[in-house]
């Protein structure tokens, strides 16, 4: 394996694991709405259920698509963000303990939004099928 194939597999694992893991979270939130709708930090002012719904969009949402490799910069940063909310805002006066998770998870959007998907990705895919030259209809008619 050359050394773009191996970079490639580790950004398909990293973020098929991660957006996996990720999407567990998201499901618990959907599944315990009505629970905590009322109740779920807003530390942007946005009201409780929409912060709740914003969180389950990135969680759910973007983790979908951050597995399929698809809009995957793009993705990652809702992602990104609620990690930075979560690690300084809902964590930031507690223990490093209760942080870890939240700083693990933002290091590894980080990466994925400075890297982007690799090749195993639908991101790569489209962007084989767009670099492809075209054959223009003047070209075929002189040939």
């Amino acid at each position: 394996m050359n050394r773009n194939t191996l970079t490639s597999s580790g950004l398909l694992l990293l973020r098929v694991t991660f957006g996996l893991l990720m999407l567990n979270h998201g499901w618990q939130k959907l599944s315990g709405f009505s629970e905590m709708a009322e109740t779920f930090p807003d530390p942007l002012g946005m009201g409780n259920q929409l912060s709740l719904i914003a969180a389950i969009g990135a969680e759910l949402g973007c983790s979908l698509l951050l597995i399929a490799g698809l809009g995957t910069r793009l993705a990652s940063l809702p992602l990104a963000f609620t990690m930075v909310i979560a690690l300084f805002v809902i964590h930031g006066d507690d223990p490093w303990q209760k942080k870890e998770l939240a700083a693990c998870y933002l290091a590894v959007y980080a990466v994925i939004l400075l890297t982007g998907p690799g090749n195993f990705s639908i991101d790569a895919i489209i962007k084989r099928r767009s670099d492809r030259p075209t054959i223009s209809p003047k070209l075929t008619e002189e040939a």
